[in-house]
């Protein structure tokens, strides 16, 4: 079957790339990629697919049902491009201003694509169905929540699901997985802190937000160093600040502004930084005389693949590329993901497939330079079939 896997994947290579680099010339945000799912829409209809448009807004769902009963995988690839103006010189830039392809997701719903049309010639092998999900905004909001509300994982219910990443920080031809805490969960914290304006010039009169949002900022910093917890790890950082006129110098603002992210793997870790961060704020500000608002958002929860599905990530993506080529990563990632959403509710795994020529030069994500050769599509392809064949068969 691998054989024939590459043998399919060879004969539809040109056509995914062509699919890819019509994706990056014309990149859309999250829940406005109108072209993108009419295109993947288009493409599985072409294939004979059955198909559901406009799930949450703009995702597509495709069903592929094998020759005989069993059970049902999905795989999963998201649509959305950012807001960054692209500065790449590759021959299918972005034709839009502002927006690009800066993550990989052109590549993740190419790959699906051509997964889809292996897979449906090999549905008379295949003891189930195949789920294939195209969904809108991960970079954001995160589409995946508001499919799985609209009953995805029904008709046919989803015994399990597999994701994929083409990942910068690892060698092209290579495939990273992680059994159990795969991606943090990238919440948002924002503190407005509330004192009293006035003249530069006499400071005693008022009640000064600048230096007490300092005291704040570094005393977040201690949180993780002197935090007395098992549980790690745990990150929060401070992305952005906010005071006063940068065309007034003389005066002393009402209102300082910090906002930034925490990044947890478990519940009792994310309890603790949200309750820690805001004793810290109320301790600071009252003894100083100002007040706050405090706000603290969830995102998606954290990552945590399911260890039976990433043994059979590992032995199946090994059958296509290579043992050496399949490694346990290290480290879960900081960064967030809101597949997450679908591990809650299957067994599933995520993984990173290479696209960096040396791991110690890094591709860098969300960069107006993103860019990556379409060969890596092959690696993410061929994982995801041979893992859906080897789970249904």
């Amino acid at each position: 079957m691998v054989n024939k896997i590459n043998e399919l994947c060879e004969k539809y290579y040109s056509n995914i790339v062509d699919i890819r680099h019509e994706l990056h010339r014309n990149p859309e945000v999250g829940y406005a990629e109108f072209k993108t799912s009419k295109l993947v829409a288009d493409t599985l209809n072409n294939l004979g697919i059955e198909v559901q448009t406009n799930v949450a807004k703009t995702g597509v769902i495709g069903l592929i049902k094998g020759k005989y009963p069993g059970k049902t995988i999905l795989l999963r690839a998201d649509m959305d491009a950012l807001r960054v103006n692209e500065e790449t010189d590759v021959e299918f830039k972005s034709q839009v201003p502002g927006v690009m392809h800066a993550c990989g997701h052109d590549g993740h719903t190419a790959s699906l694509l051509r997964a889809a049309m292996i897979l449906n010639e090999l549905k008379d092998e295949l003891h189930g169905n195949v789920k294939l999900m195209f969904q809108p905004d991960e970079e954001i909001t995160g589409g995946a929540l508001p499919m799985i509300e609209e009953r995805i994982l029904e008709n046919p219910k989803v015994d399990a699901a597999i994701g994929g990443h083409l990942w910068g920080g690892l060698k092209t031809g290579t495939v990273g997985v992680k059994h159990g805490p795969m991606m943090a969960s990238p919440d948002i914290f924002n503190i407005k802190v509330i004192g009293k304006g006035g003249h530069g010039g006499v400071p005693q009169n008022s009640i000064d937000p600048i230096p007490i949002l300092c005291q704040i900022v570094n005393t977040l910093q201690t949180i993780v160093s002197r935090k007395n917890n098992p549980v790690i790890p745990l990150v929060i950082s401070c992305c952005h600040l906010k005071a006063g006129n940068l065309d007034c110098h003389n005066a002393i603002p009402t209102e300082a502004i910090v906002g930034g992210t925490v990044r947890t793997f478990d519940e009792e870790t994310r309890l603790f930084a949200e309750k820690t961060i805001e004793d810290i704020v109320k301790g600071i500000t009252t003894c100083q005389g100002a007040t706050y608002e405090y706000e603290y958002i969830r995102q998606f929860p954290p990552l945590i693949n399911d260890n039976d599905m990433t043994d059979l990530a590992t032995s199946s993506i090994a059958k296509v590329i290579g043992d050496k080529n399949v490694f346990e990563l290290k480290e879960p990632s900081m960064g967030g993901e809101d597949f997450a959403y679908l591990a809650k509710n299957v067994p599933a795994t995520f993984v990173f497939v290479g696209i960096a020529e040396d791991e110690k030069n890094p591709i860098l994500h969300h960069n107006s330079k993103f860019a990556w050769d379409d060969e890596n599509m092959k690696v993410l392809c061929k994982s995801l079939c041979q893992i859906a064949l080897d789970y249904l068969n």
